[in-house]
């Protein structure tokens, strides 16, 4: 590890010297600028979210200006890129409906519709209890 030895000088007191020094972090163990990483290669199928998701966030692609606030702002990592269409894509299975993403998008692109107003949304009973 180098180390550089930084001083300045100050009329009449002496100025402690501060080490300052680089980590050496290996090519495979870097994080690029931002912590944007790709996502794990598999899904973990026991955080999936259960019938509980109340509203789920809805992009508006033509809003949308790609600024990945949503992206690291989501503690679920339920927000990527998909580079050939160039626009975000939404995890259903692991949103916990928390709407940050909703509110952080700069953009306004993100709004709250109720899961009820989707096929695929909580489950139904077809009988009551």
């Amino acid at each position: 590890m180098a180390t550089k030895v930084a001083s300045t000088k100050s009329p009449g007191k002496p100025v402690p010297k501060i080490k300052t020094g680089r980590i050496k972090v290996p090519k495979d163990r870097e994080v690029p600028f931002g912590a944007i990483t790709p996502a794990p290669v598999k899904q973990q199928e026991l955080f999936m979210t259960s019938n509980w998701r109340v509203v789920r966030p809805v992009i508006d692609h033509e809003k949308c200006t790609r600024c990945f606030t949503c992206y690291i702002a989501c503690p679920d990592s339920c927000w990527s890129y998909d580079e050939k269409a160039e626009k975000m894509e939404w995890n259903w299975k692991f949103c916990k409906g928390c709407q940050i993403c909703i509110h952080e998008c700069p953009a306004d692109a993100l709004k709250a519709v109720p899961e009820l107003d989707f096929e695929d949304g909580v489950a139904r009973l077809e009988k009551p209890f």
